[in-house]
């Protein structure tokens, strides 16, 4: 079947489905079994959503079972609902990015009434990616990381809340919120530094945390530097915490050459990504514009 036959297909069940849901609203319908004409409606509107995608009419896919959620919430079936909004969801994903939010929010308000914290998490990380890659919205993919990374340490899923905060980090600090980045970094640097598991990750962290705090002040990078090397002394033998180091001595020399050498020698051996280029850039930029005052 060619996917306007599965199209027509579909439209016939969407018809069908509507026909059943009229008939259970009907005087002699809710007296007669309305509830179970309901949830024949809904099988259908489900049966007509797969149809649709088979067809890859994703928006239409998503209007059916969105149909069918709404009709399960009216039968008190909110597991049942919840799921079809995610179907929905996915559906829309490809074809209407907004409305996929939308139908993802309204499972996130079944699964939080219900005190399903962690599906909820799960589905504002899904919101989050939505917002970074389709919408372009990093505001709200932050927001969106923040409310999941709240959820998952209710339920004291602390690894998936770190990695939704790491997020938050890395935007807030490409946005300048320097200091609400250090202060994930330096949380998740100790979490990690007192693990037998993510011990080797806190030098990462540390390295991340000092790298903003440069880019606000070289002294307070001095400082925190020797914070971190006190607190976790295998910071000190790190490349990360050299590098840094070199960087500082080539901030209080206005030594321009001996920072980019420094970079590009730690770049040899770990390859930079675009948030470490970003940041080391940031403070790169402070130096020349210190050399140039002094002209």
């Amino acid at each position: 079947m060619d996917n306007s036959g599965k199209e027509k297909e579909a439209a016939a069940l969407m018809a069908e489905a509507e026909k059943k849901m009229k008939s259970s609203q009907s005087f002699f319908g809710a007296m007669f079994g309305g509830s179970s004409k309901l949830e024949e409606a809904c099988d259908i509107y489900v049966r007509a959503a797969n149809m649709y995608k088979m067809a890859k009419n994703w928006c239409a896919a998503g209007n059916a079972f969105s149909q069918a959620a709404r009709l399960h919430l009216q039968m008190q079936s909110k597991h049942d609902a919840a799921t079809n909004y995610i179907d929905a969801g996915n559906a829309f994903k490809k074809a209407d990015p907004q409305e996929a939010i939308n139908c993802l929010n309204r499972a996130i308000e079944i699964y939080t009434d219900m005190g399903r914290f962690t599906i909820a998490a799960k589905h504002h990380i899904t919101i989050a990616e939505i917002y970074e890659t389709e919408l372009v919205d990093i505001d709200k993919a932050v927001a969106h990381y923040e409310q999941a990374a709240d959820y998952y340490k209710g339920e004291e899923s602390t690894s998936s809340a770190n990695k939704c905060l790491l997020k938050v980090a890395t935007y807030a600090a490409q946005l300048e919120q320097y200091q609400k980045a250090i202060e994930i970094y330096e949380q998740i640097g100790t979490y990690a530094m007192d693990s037998t598991l993510l011990k080797y990750s806190a030098k990462d962290h540390f390295f991340k945390a000092a790298l903003c705090h440069f880019c606000v002040d070289h002294q307070n990078a001095t400082i925190a530097v020797q914070k971190y090397e006190e607190m976790f002394p295998a910071f000190s033998d790190s490349r990360e915490c050299k590098l840094v180091k070199k960087l500082l001595d080539a901030y209080e020399e206005q030594n321009l050459d001996a920072y980019t050498d420094s970079v590009k020698d730690f770049d040899t051996i770990s390859r930079l990504d675009q948030w470490l280029t970003t940041m080391l850039l940031r403070i790169k930029k402070t130096i020349q514009d210190d050399e140039n005052d002094l002209r």
